[in-house]
């Protein structure tokens, strides 16, 4: 055994062998892949939590979305364009002209005593001030108004947006009927499964409030039992745009879960929230909303 010079026994260190240092590594690199991972998915999991809550609409690959106060002023817009028996393309008209002139806002003020979504003029003849500021009113006021527009299915929005909003600047329409398009085919159950949102736990269920909405601005008749509302629509389209309209109004109302068919939207606060899962069974004219039950 070694020793010092005054004769003391060192004790003497072999060498860790390869192994031992091959197997210390492994265990490192373990750990640190470990922490690495959870690191990611928590980071993840942030991510996909970070901003207000957002609804998304998607058709033919491409995506727009709003938060949800405004998707349920598109949903409104879309609804009694069905209710009235127009085409996709009114939808995506008024959709478009709601954009440009309030960024689908209900909003109480305006360039001179313009009002509402569509920003329209008590002085013009659009209505009292209160009637304006109801989104159901003022929006059949501007169907009624392009309706009156012959051939404004084959018309350029720039030209429609002249002849009904009589604006200063009809090129900006231009800009969102994209917005417009994707908003309306989603909602109106031309692109099913099109339309989701992302929310917030709800704080308590409206069922039969959604029932007297749908029925208003939709012109669709169900029946709630408990925590449930159920409608029998039509069609496969009709059930799309009834559940479209359920989900784009989740955050007004407090649904939690929304089934067409065999295709289920649940409410979460992750990018989730924008897809709709494969359930089984259920007919396809079918559509189920599901709130928070009450103690």
């Amino acid at each position: 055994m070694p020793s010092t010079k005054r004769g003391t026994v060192l004790s003497e260190h072999r060498p860790p062998s390869r192994t031992r240092r091959l197997v210390t590594r492994v265990v490192l690199l373990l750990f640190v892949a470990g922490l690495v991972g959870a690191g990611w998915i928590g980071l993840r999991g942030t991510l996909h939590n970070l901003g207000g809550p957002r609804c998304q609409a998607t058709a033919l690959g491409t995506s727009v979305d709003f938060d949800p106060s405004q998707t349920a002023y598109a949903a409104t817009i879309v609804a009694i364009a069905e209710k009235r028996g127009l085409p996709a393309r009114a939808g995506t008209i008024a959709i478009a002209t709601a954009i440009q002139e309030s960024k689908l806002r209900n909003l109480t003020y305006g360039d001179r005593d313009s009002v509402g979504l569509f920003q329209q003029r008590p002085s013009q003849g659009w209505g009292t001030e209160k009637q304006i500021l109801d989104p159901v009113y003022a929006t059949n006021k501007f169907y009624d108004a392009l309706v009156k527009v012959d051939g404004y299915e084959q018309m350029r929005i720039t030209e429609i947006a002249q002849k009904v909003q009589r604006s200063a600047y009809p090129e900006a329409y231009a800009d969102h009927e994209q917005e417009g398009r994707l908003m309306a085919s989603t909602l109106s159950g031309h692109s099913p499964g099109g339309l989701g949102c992302r929310l917030d736990d709800s704080t308590g269920g409206r069922p039969a409030d959604l029932r007297a909405a749908l029925s208003k601005e939709l012109g669709v008749k169900g029946s709630v039992k408990g925590s449930v509302l159920t409608v029998k629509a039509g069609s496969e389209r009709q059930a799309w745009s009834t559940g479209s309209f359920a989900v784009a109004k989740a955050a007004q109302y407090g649904a939690t879960k929304v089934r067409v068919g065999s295709k289920e939207w649940t409410r979460t606060r992750d990018t989730d929230g924008w897809t709709w899962k494969s359930v089984k069974g259920g007919a396809g004219t079918t559509v189920t909303v599901t709130f928070p039950t009450t103690s």
